[in-house]
């Protein structure tokens, strides 16, 4: 658990690769002073070919034209992450900070100046003295550098335009979210009922506010396996929690008792929960796949505000959801339990159903865009969608849902121009689930 914290902080740690990267250019700096070629070697074209005070002036103007670089680069950066923070949503911004591209670009800028400068210890200058020896391989070394940062600069402006596009943005969301459902979705059973923490039962307390990053249950009921214990998680991924909550109730159950613990038996249980469960300040991707739905729904709902009125964006918005919604589809959803070696249940955690999801990746869109013809056959495109996709269960979900838009729809679109084509199609929806369902009812009856 801790070592993917540290994974996951460093991922968006803006300075980690920089501070990375002028390490190995001052190692590589070292390496290269020491490198002497003899004029009649192959690579001696290589060799820079000025003096010693030539070759001080170009790592002092290096130097001076990469701080310059650096400068420009930083600015350029926060325009964009408070262009996506007003535009799209403030919860894009960690986005922005994980870009490979963008800390491979400052990368190679710092590390450009971190050579050039520590050059600057040994060209020219022997003990305090002018010195017309010097390494010319890593003078050279500069140069190159020097070109590399051009052309990363060049590639920089132009990643940096594409970034901020909104297509470009709402893709990256979409394709880090499918990642989490592909890697780290763990199914569950709609027909599990949560038990409720019996009288007598331990509250193994949160320790610190945050959210609920991450949940790695091996520690915990490897603990409770050798304790004859069970635990009832309290919160799902994602969500917050305070400090000195319940965040899980353990009991023992002896019969028709339930026995509490001992003073210092929920010692080792704590250590358990917190090798088991990450709580951050930050809601992350790594296992909320409600944070990525999250992040194209505030989008949407943005563009449909008044002060930006931007239908289509939510249009598109909608379509990105639609994919994850689909692929959430051939998954079951809600709580989950997790058995031990000796197949006894253990642990009991909550979890989110499709109902749930549904609604947060289009609900806010419906309740802002319903009077928005184009909006409304943006959502009833989705829907018509996830006829292929997941069974009956699902389909009663989405199924809610259109008989929900075609009701907003018949209360707040004014003109039936605009209404009777919106119901009629909203009607031939709901007859398509119809037949899906009786199709997939028949053929379940055939085998």
């Amino acid at each position: 658990m801790r070592r993917d914290a540290v994974r996951e902080y460093l991922a968006s740690a803006l300075w980690a690769m920089p501070t990375c990267a002028v390490v190995v250019a001052i190692i590589a700096g070292a390496g290269l002073s020491a490198v002497q070629l003899d004029t009649t070697s192959p690579f001696a074209v290589l060799l820079f070919q000025g003096t010693s005070d030539d070759a001080r002036n170009l790592l002092i103007g290096i130097a001076s034209t990469m701080v310059t670089v650096i400068a420009v680069v930083l600015g350029l950066t926060v325009v964009a992450l408070q262009l996506a923070s007003t535009q799209f949503s403030p919860r894009l911004l960690r986005n922005f900070l994980r870009d490979i591209p963008n800390q491979v670009t400052l990368s190679a800028f710092v590390a450009t100046f971190a050579y050039s400068t520590a050059g600057l210890y040994t060209v020219g200058i022997a003990a305090g003295q002018r010195t017309q020896d010097y390494p010319r391989l890593a003078v050279s070394g500069a140069l190159l550098l020097l070109f590399v940062s051009m052309v990363m600069l060049v590639f920089f402006a132009h990643h940096l335009s594409h970034s901020i596009q909104v297509d470009q943005v709402m893709k990256g969301v979409e394709k880090a979210t499918l990642k989490v459902i592909a890697r780290s979705f763990v199914p569950g059973d709609p027909g599990i009922r949560m038990p409720d923490p019996p009288p007598g039962a331990t509250a193994l307390l949160v320790p610190q506010s945050g959210y609920v990053q991450a949940f790695h249950a091996e520690a915990l009921v490897e603990v409770l396996a050798s304790r004859g214990l069970t635990a009832l998680m309290v919160p799902m991924i994602g969500r917050h929690v305070v400090a000195g909550s319940p965040l899980a109730w353990v009991w023992e159950t002896t019969g028709e008792r339930v026995r509490p613990l001992v003073p210092d038996g929920g010692t080792e249980l704590r250590r358990a929960l917190a090798q088991s469960v990450r709580i951050g300040y930050e809601r992350t991707l790594e296992q909320d796949v409600a944070f990525g739905i999250r992040q194209l729904a505030d989008v949407a709902s943005k563009a449909l505000s008044p002060a930006i009125n931007d239908p289509y964006t939510a249009n598109q918005a909608v379509d990105h959801l639609g994919s994850i919604l689909a692929a959430l589809s051939l998954r079951q959803h809600g709580p989950q339990v997790v058995a031990d070696a000796q197949g006894t249940v253990r642990l009991h955690v909550p979890g989110r159903d499709f109902a749930y999801l549904v609604d947060l990746a289009l609900g806010q869109v419906r309740r802002y865009g319903a009077n928005e013809p184009r909006v409304v056959r943006a959502l009833l495109r989705v829907c018509r969608e996830l006829v292929w996709f997941g069974d009956a269960a699902h389909h009663a979900v989405v199924r809610r849902y259109v008989e929900t838009l075609m009701s907003d729809v018949t209360r707040l679109v004014a003109q039936p121009a605009d209404r009777e084509p919106l119901l009629a199609e909203g009607a031939a929806l709901l007859q398509a689930f119809d037949v899906a369902d009786g199709t997939s009812d028949a053929g379940d009856a055939g085998s």
